[in-house]
């Protein structure tokens, strides 16, 4: 049972790491000037749809995301709503918590904001994915020892790894080194998207390792 549950939680990171990966270079070969410096905000969204697309779809198919109890349009509907809210809400708190941490309140909002979009997608996104709009699921799994299932621990794992990496980001920006991803915030998006990455292939690995200690029941 585990290695079957290892085996899902790889591929399914497999298939969103491939979407990382086909959101830099498609853009490259369809859109003119093309870059990851250069054009750096169109290679953030694209990375953040890329992502939320084909995380909400393979977590759908593998049935990983809790089925609603209720089957009403009208329940599916306003599940729906929640989810898109809290979605806005959590680039909000992004905002404010990089603003807090120094950057620019007013020059440069868009690209604090695009940020903000993109680590939702890596983070918050997952957690709506494995528990739904339930902010107390949340909040109990991001708790010491709220982990009750692999895919509590994988999501631990990779929402640490991609706020440390876009932590990690920051430190060149300071620098006087004058380089084309020391601009605001392509060192912090690029920290965060390579920590996203380093959790998936991460959190499967380490699950394995530990397994004979983890004490919670496979779904």
């Amino acid at each position: 049972m585990w290695g079957h549950e290892i085996r899902a939680m790889a591929s399914t990171h497999a298939i969103i790491a491939a979407s990382v990966f086909m959101a830099t270079v498609l853009p490259a070969a369809l859109v003119r000037g093309f870059s990851v410096y250069g054009t750096h905000l169109l290679w953030l969204y694209s990375v953040s749809g890329a992502v939320t697309a084909v995380s909400v779809a393979v977590f759908w198919l593998l049935g990983i995301t809790p089925p609603t109890k209720k089957h009403t349009v009208g329940y599916k509907l306003s599940r729906l709503f929640r989810s898109c809210l809290y979605f806005f809400l959590s680039c909000l708190f992004f905002h404010t918590v990089v603003v807090l941490y120094g950057a620019p309140m007013i020059e440069s909002a868009l690209e604090t904001f695009s940020l903000a979009v993109l680590l939702t997608s890596l983070t918050t996104l997952r957690c709506l994915c494995v528990h739904g709009p339930n902010v107390q699921a949340w909040i109990r799994v991001f708790s010491r020892h709220g982990a009750m299932s692999v895919w509590d621990t994988c999501l631990q794992i990779t929402v640490a790894c991609t706020l440390v990496g876009a932590w990690v980001g920051a430190f060149p920006i300071p620098l006087d080194w004058d380089r084309p991803w020391q601009v605001w915030p392509v060192s912090c998006s690029l920290g965060s998207t390579i920590g996203f990455l380093t959790g998936l292939v991460a959190a499967p690995a380490w699950i394995h390792y530990h397994r004979k200690h983890l004490t919670y029941k496979c779904k």
